[in-house]
């Protein structure tokens, strides 16, 4: 298939949206589908090399097209739109359009059908919900009109409703799309994934001393870092492990005052934004990973951790918040230890619990090591791969 996927970022991105586009787009094209990846030029000067910054080697069936900024932000979205239509409107050449972009997809899908090939689009929220809780996950978000909600809610019923196919990434999330809007044909929940080594070995953990509790990803308040500073305050003899930090973000001085507050001293080592490939290598050297989750409407139903893939490919022991988004990935005591979100005492005995019976750290160990053996993205890819043929097929035939 010729495909073309619309992710309207800067490139290479740092942050999972970046990762989980162009990991994606890779797994496709190892497939043998010819994917263009449409995003924007990287700020950094000199641009970076995609593949080297996420650690993938180049492929010849996989190109990178980069829409032109404009003098502001309106221009630069503008743009974007006009390129997508104007991909789509050369559909004798194209297979697909695959898309996470609400506002492109909206766009597309007002063309005649007879101009434009099938759009898939991936949902990673509800938008409405989304905007309305920003100003409460993020620091500085401003607080969504009326208009714009109402707007949002427009674009989601109109996607979900006309889009050629329709991807989620938690079952949550396709249940509450169905609820609000009907059933629909061609829907697939595909979940996220993470990069798999070939001729992998599950390796007992070797306990350190003192142990190490690691956590990786943004320190976003909505991720629980700071339940995680307040459970090493309880932990006397646990060191802690932050894999992120943006330099200049406010979450940044936030998390480093309260761990200050909270008299972690050496016990806490912050590494700042490291490249995605070296991820895995600190979090490997852990006793413990850590998925600290606070209870909100995104976190609960919508997300789909890339850190908890990842997490399970190490073959370390997990302790994550209890939410049904985790539940769709990981059982209680079987893959991880699963602890009410947001309460500092209950993630410490979680913790305490897995660091006090090594028999019991090491079977969570393996288990979650074997379970991420179904996440990799290439099955990720493979599930794309006949969801796109199962939908074009029964488009064509009905066409006919």
């Amino acid at each position: 298939m010729q495909i073309f996927y619309f992710a309207d970022i800067r490139f290479p991105l740092e942050r999972a949206n970046g990762i989980q586009t162009m990991e994606t787009c890779h797994a496709l094209a190892k497939r043998g589908h010819i994917v263009t990846l449409v995003v924007r030029p990287d700020r950094t000067r000199p641009a970076r090399d995609p593949f080297a910054f996420y650690g993938l080697d180049p492929i010849e069936t996989l190109k990178i097209a980069r829409v032109r900024n404009g003098a502001i932000r309106a221009i630069t979205r503008a743009r974007y739109i006009a390129s997508a239509v104007r991909e789509a409107a050369g559909s004798r050449r194209l297979d697909l359009l695959y898309t996470r972009d609400l506002g492109v997809a909206s766009v597309v899908l007002r063309m005649p059908r007879t101009l434009r090939p099938p759009l898939v689009y991936e949902s990673h929220g509800f938008a409405p919900a989304v905007a309305e809780s920003m100003p409460h996950l993020l620091g500085g978000a401003k607080a969504v009109s009326s208009l714009k909600s109402r707007r949002l809610l427009s674009r989601e019923r109109f996607v979900w409703l006309n889009a050629d196919g329709y991807v989620t990434i938690t079952t949550g999330l396709a249940m509450e799309l169905e609820g609000r809007f009907g059933s629909r044909p061609h829907v697939a929940i595909v979940r996220d994934a993470t990069r798999l080594p070939s001729g992998r070995r599950f390796t007992p953990p070797v306990a350190h001393d003192p142990p190490i509790v690691a956590y990786a990803g943004h320190l976003y308040p909505w991720k629980g870092v700071d339940v995680l500073l307040r459970a090493l305050a309880r932990l006397r003899t646990v060191r802690g492990l932050i894999v992120g930090g943006h330099t200049g973000e406010r979450d940044l001085d936030r998390v480093r005052t309260l761990a200050t507050l909270l008299d972690l001293g050496t016990r806490l080592q912050i590494t700042g934004l490291v490249p995605p490939p070296r991820v895995s290598e600190l979090i490997g050297a852990a006793d413990v990973l850590v998925l600290p989750n606070t209870l909100t409407t995104i976190s609960a139903s919508y997300t789909s951790p890339l850190k908890l893939f990842e997490y399970l490919a190490t073959g370390k022991p997990i302790v994550a918040s209890d939410l049904p988004a985790i539940r769709e990935v990981v059982s209680p005591d079987e893959h991880a230890v699963l602890v009410p979100p947001g309460d500092p005492d209950a993630l410490a005995a979680g913790i305490a619990r897995v660091l006090d019976d090594p028999a019991f750290a090491t079977r969570l160990a393996h288990n979650a090591f074997d379970r991420a053996a179904r996440y990799s993205w290439d099955a990720r890819a493979e599930h794309l791969d006949q969801f796109f043929r199962a939908m074009t097929d029964s488009t064509s035939s009905k066409s006919v």
